[in-house]
């Protein structure tokens, strides 16, 4: 009886380690929103697009999700092209020598079916700390729209100090808290795999003076007199 009890948990051990569908993140419908103060006079919006990543998870054991996710910082978008060069510049993300943000959560607390504190290692500018994102799921459904797969829909929110990350440049001009939502998709994907970091290269000289000339040109300027 031991025995068939004992082969009987061998067999049943996979299949719950097994529960947690895989999800590829869908780079078209997930993107980061980030606001940070702009000289006391208001809040900064950008957003980029563009993001990928592997995703483990199941509704039924949050403790048990994993996502992994690369972040393409050269798309960073604020709206206006000198300004994103100023922000892209050495001095600030140095988006040359560090194209890429990655995060890897290590653990997931749940709060009720639909949310979990998800914490995890954010690395950005070659700097890795741990943050935690506030995570809502919005939907796990087959998606209305061909080729009707099954698609996860999360948001989520954080709250990151960019001096953290060795981003301390423009302190008079630029707040140093950062606030971050996230609208992600998700389609089951048995095959998805974790992205490919990309190589981070040194920037060529004239590369990073032409990013720090325009990191000039958009610092407030003295009022002229008559």
């Amino acid at each position: 009886m031991p025995r068939c009890l004992a082969l009987l948990l061998a067999c049943l051990l996979p299949l719950s380690a097994s529960a947690a569908d895989r999800y590829r993140l869908d780079p078209v419908h997930t993107r980061v929103l980030f606001a940070v103060e702009h000289a006391g006079f208001s809040q900064a919006l950008g957003t980029v697009s563009g993001s990928e990543g592997v995703l483990e998870f199941d509704p039924d054991d949050w403790r048990g999700a994993h996502l992994e996710v690369v972040v393409p910082i050269a798309r960073l978008d604020l709206g206006d092209d000198k300004w994103n060069q100023a922000t892209l510049a050495r001095n600030l993300l140095d988006g040359q020598r560090h194209p890429q943000a990655r995060f890897v959560s290590t653990r997931v607390e749940p709060v009720d079916a639909h949310n979990a504190r998800v914490h995890g290692l954010l690395t950005l500018r070659g700097v890795t700390r741990e943050i935690a994102l506030d995570v809502r799921l919005n939907a796990l459904k087959r998606h209305p729209l061909p080729p009707f797969r099954r698609t996860a829909g999360f948001s989520a929110t954080a709250t990151l100090q960019r001096s953290d990350f060795g981003i301390d440049a423009w302190r008079s001009v630029i707040g140093d808290q950062v606030e971050l939502r996230i609208e992600a998709e998700a389609v089951r994907d048995d095959k998805a795999s974790a992205p490919d970091a990309a190589s981070e290269a040194p920037a060529g000289d004239d590369d990073a003076q032409a990013a720090a000339d325009a990191a000039t040109r958009l610092s407030p300027q003295p009022e002229s007199r008559p």
